[in-house]
């Protein structure tokens, strides 16, 4: 892997969003491009795990990346006594997107979690639509019945979830079972075989396994079961949204049908391009720079990124 030639913490800033503390990354145009990019992180992520394809979007204009409650470091919905509902992170979006953009047009990217709140927010805010010039997703979803889980592994997972959202269990898991120690004994007896290391050599695999530990510690381990359930049990194909869609799928995706997503989005979005990637997985590596991300941003999305 190439070395990072950028410190994500030199375009980090502090963000302050519906009483919740949190990190907003912006990373001005490497070549002076005027697109406005808001780019949307999924699930098990940050700021530093997806820095490195934000450097890659930078090529094509200005990249905000903002963190959603509970994930990245920043403070939960539970904090101010809400629910990190779908609906609630959708506001929080379309608050975020009309405080910082005000009156710019922008282009939304959305990663996979983060397409399904990009998703909803459209459809709760049908004004913002005529704010977006370009939305793509990259990997992203819109259905339970995307997901290709065996159904006795959907169900382990639905309803694990279902108990450990819960704020005894979570607490429990949160302090004694998200330990150092403990996260990194069970990446390493799964290594050599597990989908994010067995690609690595040993050296390569402490790396990618020590950011592993940084992101189970920091995202909110309640809000992780809770958005869980809602990636589990979701339906966004009863509202429309008046939008061009261009949707990145990989080839070998190990969670999605890509069949059935595309599917259901063509049900939700006005048009749905698909761009095909010959990729084996669902997202760059944990500690993936720009050149190991961008595998991830096709000839023909640079080419739709490049035009004014």
């Amino acid at each position: 892997m190439s070395k990072q030639t950028k410190n994500p913490a030199d375009y980090i800033e502090t963000l302050y969003m519906n009483g919740l503390h949190g990190r907003m990354l912006f990373l001005p145009s490497s070549t002076k491009k005027k697109r406005e990019i808001l780019l949307v992180y999924g699930h098990h992520a940050s700021l530093e795990r997806m820095f490195g394809l934000a450097e890659e979007f930078s090529k094509y204009g200005n990249v905000t990346m903002p963190d959603l409650p509970g994930f990245g470091g920043m403070q939960s919905f539970y904090k101010i006594k809400e629910k990190p509902t779908l609906d609630n992170l959708a506001d929080y979006l379309a608050a975020f997107i009309k405080l910082r953009f005000k009156r710019k047009r922008l282009t939304i990217m959305g990663m996979s979690f983060g397409f399904l709140v990009a998703t909803r927010m459209l459809q709760v805010y049908p004004e913002l639509v005529d704010k977006v010039d370009l939305l793509i997703s990259i990997v992203g979803f819109a259905h339970k019945d995307d997901f290709r889980f065996k159904r006795r592994n959907y169900l382990l997972m639905r309803y694990t979830s279902s108990f450990f959202s819960n704020y005894l269990p979570s607490k429990f898991v949160q302090h004694f079972i998200m330990r150092g120690p403990i996260i990194r004994k069970v990446y390493q007896l799964q290594a050599d075989s597990h989908s994010k290391l067995k690609d690595a050599d040993k050296v390569e695999q402490q790396r990618r396994i020590d950011f592993e530990i940084v992101l189970w510690q920091i995202n909110d381990v309640r809000t992780y079961m809770d958005t869980t359930i809602t990636m589990f049990t979701i339906d966004l194909c009863k509202s429309q949204v008046d939008l061009p869609l261009h949707h990145i799928e990989v080839k070998h995706d190990r969670y999605l049908n890509n069949r059935i997503v595309e599917q259901h989005l063509k049900v939700i979005y006005s048009q749905v391009d698909i761009i095909k990637t010959s990729l084996e997985a669902h997202a760059p590596t944990v500690i993936a720079d720009a050149k190991d991300a961008a595998p991830f941003v096709p000839t023909k999305l640079r080419r739709l990124l490049a035009k004014s």
